[in-house]
Parts: C-alpha cells; structure tokens; sequence
C-alpha cells in the first residue's frame, strides 16, 4: 500500500494562490533588438506546422512555444496554454528551484557522527554515518569518500567502537520513491530509490553468461557483489541459436532478486543495470571495511535508521568526527542534466525541501502558513518550487508538478511555462553556466548522437525528455541571424509508424529549423 501525500494540502493552495498574487518577476529581453519582421514569422510558422500536421500525428497531441530572448518576441506557438506529460523536460524546474535555494556553489555534506567522548582511544556508543543527500558518494571525486571519514575517524584517536555503526538516511522524510513513480520503472537503474546516503548512484550492474553447454546452469555476476543480499538464481544455459529468455525480478520493497529463464550457449554476456534495494546499508558496509582498513575495530554491527525512524535524540547528543563534501551543486546539477539521471535531481529537490521546511519553522511566515499534518521532503520541495513559480510569474495551473525528475505521469507542464521559465533562467546569474549543464545537440549528454552536422550542432543546448509515447525538448538555440532563442517543443501521445522515423528526429527537425532561422527585415 502507498504512503499517503499530502503535496498540495489546502494550506499550500492558499500559499500558492499568495504567491502568484504578488508581483511576477520582470524578465527583460537579453538585448534591444527590433522584433522579426512578420513574413519571417510566417515562413517559420508555416515549416513548423507542415511538419506537425502530417497525418501520422492526427492521434497525437503537440504543444510548442518559440521566444526570442533578445526582444521578447513568441515566434510560434502551438498549442502552447495546454497541460502536456514533460517527462524529463521536468528536470528543468528542479534545476532552476535548487539554484535558486541553495545556490551553486552549495557542497553537499556527509557527516561522521560519535554519541559519546572519545576516552583512550575508545567510543563508547554508536558511530553514525550520516547522509545528507549526496547523490555523487562512490563517483568521480568522490570513490575515497569511506577511505577518508576513516582516516579522519583514526585522527581523533579513535582505535575501537563500542557500539554499532548506524548508516543513516533519515535526513530525508517520506518513501524512497518519487510521487507517482510506477512499480515497474522501480527496479531499473533509472528508478533507483532516492536516499540521503545514496552510494554508486543507488545501481547494481548484473551480468548473465552463458555456460559451455546447453542444460548446464548461466553464469550471473553481480558488481559490486555485495550489492544484492539475497539472490535466487535459477538460470539455464540453452542451446546454441534459442531465443533468450532471461528474466531478473525484485519485488518492489523486497531485497531478494530473482534470477530465472535461460540463454543460449554462444550468446554475449548481456549486462543490466538494476536499482539497489538498500543504499544506506551498503555505504555502512563500506564505511565498515574501510575502519578495519584504518585500525578501526567496530565491536557492533552495521545497522540501517530509515524514515519513519526517528533519529532525533542520536543527533542531539551527537559529536562531528569526520565530513566529506560533495563538488559544487553546480556540478552535481550539470552530471544530473547531461545525464538525465532521476537521483540527482530527485535528491536535490529533497535537499531544497529540507531548507524550506527549516526554514519556515524557524521563522512562520504569515502570508504563507505552514501546512498542518506531515509533509515529505519531497512535498516540502515542490512548495518551495511552486512559491519560485508564483516569483517568476508561472501559474500554478500550468505547470502541475509531484516530484523532481518528471518520471512520473502525473507531472504537467504548459510549453509557454517552460518557455517562462528558461526566460527567467537566462536572465540569472548563472544563465551561462545553467546553458552549459545542459545536453549540447551533437556533443554531449542525451543530445550527443542527436542533430550532428546541421546549423544546431554545437549551438543547441536542451534537456530532453522522453517516456512511452511522450518525446519533448526544451532550452536555448541560436539562430542563423545571432538571435537568441528559448523553445520548448512537446509531444505526447505518439506511437511513431515503422516506417515512419523515430520520435527523436521529428522534435529535431523542428529544432535544426530554428537554429537555421533567418529574420528577413
């Protein structure tokens, strides 16, 4: 059964309807420039829509929003007021929340924590490894962290542990999963569970190989090997030329993988990336191995605090012992964005929610009361966005959001609210930076096969956003003449033809348009 949520509680519509009162954010043009003269718009209205009207999308439901960022000019619009499923276009808003709360310099904490003095070398209580949402622990930079909470733990004379090691991930309120996320994205990488003390991105990567000979039984190697605590592996080797039938399954809240079917002899190993059920066990148990590594005799076990636990009195009697940083939020966002990786963003809106919530309790503000009965990190998160939206002018209305990364079905967006929005982006501080964390069309990211050798390659800077039967687009271009575009362009569903090409390349066709448009004054 689901928890519960409580994201839009009446107190928040209250809030929301406040905020969109006061006065907007004024977003001014980047430049004085004369508006494009009509029979340019024109032509371009004209391309656009011989490309959206042909007969294979009758069923199927476009929205689109062009805007020049240098005069402030829309130069096409379709459809551009309707609610539409962004899917991973989403992650916008959460970027632009997240700098605008935490800022982009903003380094994310994962503490060493002791409950009691550190006498002769002993600690007598518990150790506790508290995550703090640091979606980035085992990557990058960042594959020492155990490695050094230990060797900060031995620089306080710590020689033994008299307690257990708690991993820690309560810092996050409410269930591991986003709102709205489906039980069946929950096992693959991209549905891993959000955690405060996330470890190598919450994935498991299992590989199958077949055996020399058909009845034998596969080969199944999992990395890391601990990764996966229970696994039931039934798995056969078929003869050569059989069709594969291999089936991996994890019961969404369970820990035992079942691993089941067969593949035939000769095959190539084929390799799964898969979500991990527990990520704040296996950072306690790498924090574990790395204390023996430094000397550090734990003398309890490794064990888990998760939401609903209550942490509260640990942490008031706790002492600071060790801390690792994460790299710059900035950092973080653009590895998120480039990547379209659901944990990153999906932390980082927790993140953003847990200042809020701090902050609102330290100081109530009366124009927006605090919501009565529980609220997730996450609920807390999409106030604060909805409050960020109400400043900059977006309706709450048109742009209907749940959780961070747009894998849920139940998010909606306007083109023209994501179009306000990458305006209101532009004209930030962090404008050029935020353009280069997104996916760069021929480059990198989920736009680096995309649109090679046409007038956006290397110009393009977009987040992308794809699910069964939704395909969206949306960031910055510029065009043959130098000016400077905001564009979102959505489509929902759409079942492309076999013969017809795939989904990816209708969005880019009008994309490469915009970066070839001319003003023809």
């Amino acid at each position: 059964m689901r928890t519960p949520r409580f994201a839009l509680a009446p107190l928040l519509y209250a809030a929301l309807a406040a905020s969109v009162a006061a006065a907007p954010v004024v977003v001014p043009p980047t430049a004085a420039v004369p508006p494009t003269a009509p029979a340019a718009v024109a032509t371009l209205d004209a391309r656009i829509d011989a490309l959206i009207h042909q007969p294979r999308f009758a069923h199927a439901a476009w929205g689109i929003a062009v805007v020049s960022l240098d005069s402030g000019q829309t130069l096409y619009t379709h459809r551009a007021e309707h609610l539409l499923l962004p899917a991973s276009t989403a992650k916008l808003y959460t970027a632009a929340l997240v700098l605008d709360t935490l800022g982009p310099d903003y380094r994310i904490p994962t503490r060493l924590l002791g409950t009691k003095p550190v006498r002769q070398g002993r600690l007598d209580g518990p150790l506790i490894l508290y995550g703090m949402g640091d979606p980035t622990l085992g990557t990058g930079s960042s594959t020492d962290w155990a490695d050094q909470l230990a060797a900060q733990l031995a620089a306080h004379d710590v020689r033994r542990v008299h307690g257990d090691l708690i991993a820690d991930d309560s810092y996050f309120t409410g269930p591991a999963e986003g709102a709205g996320w489906e039980a069946n994205d929950l096992q693959s990488w991209y549905g891993a569970p959000t955690s405060a003390l996330s470890i190598n991105e919450n994935i498991v990567a299992v590989t199958v190989h077949p055996a020399a000979h058909a009845g034998e039984p596969a080969r199944l190697d999992v990395d890391p090997g601990d990764a996966v605590p229970s696994l039931v592996d039934t798995l056969t080797t078929s003869a050569a030329g059989t069709p594969p039938d291999i089936n991996l399954y994890r019961a969404p809240g369970a820990s035992t993988l079942y691993a089941f079917g067969s593949m035939p002899v000769g095959a190539k190993p084929q390799r799964y990336r898969l979500a991990i059920a527990d990520p704040a066990l296996l950072a306690g148990q790498r924090l574990q191995r790395a204390l023996a590594a430094h000397g550090v005799k734990l003398e309890g076990r490794v064990r888990t605090l998760h939401w609903p636990q209550d942490d509260a009195y640990l942490l008031a009697h706790a002492q600071p012992l060790g801390e690792v940083l994460s790299p710059p939020l900035l950092d973080v966002l653009t590895s998120g964005l480039k990547r379209s990786q659901n944990l990153y963003l999906q932390n980082l809106l927790q993140i953003a929610g847990v200042k809020a919530r701090a902050e609102a309790m330290a100081s109530p503000d009366p124009a927006s009361p605090t919501p009565s009965g529980f609220q997730s990190s996450e609920d807390w998160g999409i106030r604060a966005l909805y409050a960020l939206l109400g400043r900059i002018g977006i309706a709450p209305s048109s742009a209907l959001l749940e959780e961070g990364t747009g894998m849920s079905r139940q998010d909606l967006t306007t083109p023209a609210a994501l179009v306000r929005l990458l305006q209101y982006l532009a004209a930030q501080p962090y404008a050029t930076q935020l353009r280069s964390a997104l996916p760069i069309a021929g480059i990198d990211g989920t736009l680096q096969w995309r649109m090679r050798n046409t007038p956006a390659a290397g110009n393009l800077h977009a987040k992308t956003g794809s699910m069964t039967y939704v395909d969206c687009l949306a960031g910055y271009v510029t065009s043959a003449d130098g000016e400077h575009l905001a564009f979102a362009i959505m489509l929902n569903n759409y079942r492309h033809p076999a013969d017809a090409p795939r989904t990816s390349a209708d969005l880019d066709a009008i994309a490469e348009l915009l970066a070839g448009f001319r003003n023809e004054h």
